[in-house]
């Protein structure tokens, strides 16, 4: 599939595809666009910028309509997708907390390997600013998939199994060293 993939990249359709999976995977859909970004990249570097800024932007909007769907239709779309995956349990943890560190959850979250569709049903569901999770999302999805877009260009084809790897994994590590650093000096001062 992953050959497929590579070969798809580089057809004219490629980006309007990785556009569709990275909208529908911030609100419902279950792969993410990094499957289509990654090779797309690889297969046309000199689009990388504009690959990132595609898939950035169409997963900001997916996350609207996700946050949509919690704000409107949390009680039967909402709730229906939350168990559908398997996150119920997950999801009423998550809402808990949400209304203390809303902001910093849709930044961590963004940028690790738990579903974007969580926070993006759940930020509508908790009427979280839209303004403020627009602009957060921005920043957390844009970073996401342009350090990949980055990494991609600046190492080639040999950075792949990296990224695929270990990207999400020392993104993670970072932003618990930034956030624990964060609640330490919150307590501390």
């Amino acid at each position: 599939m992953y050959d497929k993939t590579i070969a798809l990249a580089s057809k004219p359709h490629a980006m309007w595809a990785m556009g569709a999976v990275s909208f529908t995977e911030s609100s419902f859909f279950p792969i993410p666009p990094d499957a289509l970004l990654i090779p797309m990249v690889l297969a046309r570097p000199d689009r990388g910028w504009t690959i990132a800024f595609v898939c950035t932007a169409t997963s900001v909007a997916g996350g609207v309509f996700g946050w949509a769907i919690g704000y409107f239709l949390y009680e039967t779309l909402g709730r229906w997708l939350i168990d559908l995956y398997g996150m119920a349990q997950g999801y009423e943890d998550f809402k808990l907390a949400y209304a203390k560190w809303g902001l910093w959850i849709i930044l961590i979250k963004g940028l690790t390997p738990i579903p974007y569709k969580l926070v993006t049903i759940a930020s509508g569901a908790a009427q979280f600013d839209l303004i403020v999770f627009i602009l957060a999302s921005i920043a957390t999805r844009g970073a996401r998939f342009y350090a990949e877009v980055g990494l991609l260009k600046l190492f080639g084809p040999s950075i792949r199994t990296f990224v695929e790897k270990y990207l999400t994994l020392v993104t993670t590590a970072f932003l618990v060293v930034l956030v624990g650093g964060f609640i330490i000096a919150v307590k501390v001062f």
